[in-house]
């Protein structure tokens, strides 16, 4: 179960406790946030409230999010292309337009669903029966690489080489303008977005560090290719901060132009590369994935230009 501790912001002060925790929980309803307020799933400074309980700045908002045993998860015969994998952990390259978890909406077709198929029992349990052996995930129009735990030994150790910043994650990234500086580091806390639920943005109040270090690989006319490193992993991390200095990630509807190159169908971003110590034998193990097929032909209209 995993469990939430939020406090209560003075722009926040006065909303309605179903609305607020509904800005927490992106990725459930507001009647699936309504009836866990009623199912007791919700506290404020450690008490039950009605869900139309108005918040007063400064107050504790605790949510135990609920396991989702109600959603069945079906395995599925779906190809994997694997680069690694022994029997603590396995490494898979995933393809662009790839769910990693089930979810509302997308109950089938996942990184899960073909997970569960491949592996049988061997995952870990410590995410729940949503995300079994999910240690980190990707967004589902990033292609590349993402280690998979197979049992909760190993799901353990490399969760705690990610928090300590001791795990190699290395994005290629094609983004929409000219970047002068050669290298450089964006060091910028990123939360919730104010306005928007579904996205993240910079914010300085409830937020958490947030720093990318970037490279420039190529430049072409009116855009830049780049390597990225995440230093912390914070939710569409790559996108929002190159967003935020004005060089969005080519082909991101969320944080970019929703008119720019459709024929890419999502963000030109692959997680090419990770390095990691091998949870039981403390090995430096490092897997590197070749660009994709529709990042190479990206590449190569940009030089015709």
């Amino acid at each position: 179960m995993e469990i939430i501790n939020r406090t209560v912001e003075y722009l926040e002060s006065n909303t309605r406790l179903d609305k607020l925790v509904y800005e927490y929980l992106p990725e459930y309803t507001r009647s699936a946030v309504q009836k866990m307020i009623e199912k007791g799933f919700v506290k404020v400074n450690g008490i039950l409230c009605e869900k139309s309980y108005r918040v007063k700045e400064g107050e504790i908002i605790c949510v135990d999010v609920p396991p989702a045993s109600d959603l069945e998860i079906r395995p599925e015969n779906i190809p994997l292309d694997i680069r690694y994998e022994d029997s603590d952990l396995l490494v898979v390259n995933k393809p662009k337009g790839m769910v990693v978890h089930p979810a509302p909406g997308n109950r089938e077709g996942t990184l899960v669903n073909a997970l569960l198929y491949y592996c049988k029992d061997s995952l870990s349990g410590i995410n729940g029966i949503i995300r079994p052996g999910i240690v980190h995930r990707i967004d589902k129009d990033t292609s590349g690489l993402l280690i998979v735990a197979k049992n909760d030994f190993s799901h353990k150790i490399l969760a705690e080489q990610i928090k300590v910043h001791n795990f190699k994650r290395e994005y290629i990234a094609i983004v929409d303008g000219k970047i002068k500086d050669d290298k450089g580091t964006i060091n910028l806390p990123i939360g919730r977005h104010p306005k928007n639920r579904k996205k993240m943005a910079v914010v300085y109040k409830g937020s958490k560090e947030a720093v990318t270090h970037f490279e420039v690989l190529e430049r072409y006319e009116g855009f830049t290719m780049l390597k990225l490193i995440l230093q912390t992993g914070r939710t569409h991390q790559i996108r929002v901060h190159m967003a935020h200095i004005g060089h969005p990630v080519s082909g991101d509807e969320v944080y970019g132009s929703k008119d720019k190159f459709k024929i890419l169908e999502g963000q030109c971003l692959h997680a090419r590369n990770i390095g990691f110590l091998h949870p039981r034998s403390g090995k430096y193990i490092e897997i590197m994935s070749e660009l994709p097929k529709y990042f190479v032909n990206f590449i190569n209209l940009l030089k015709l230009k």
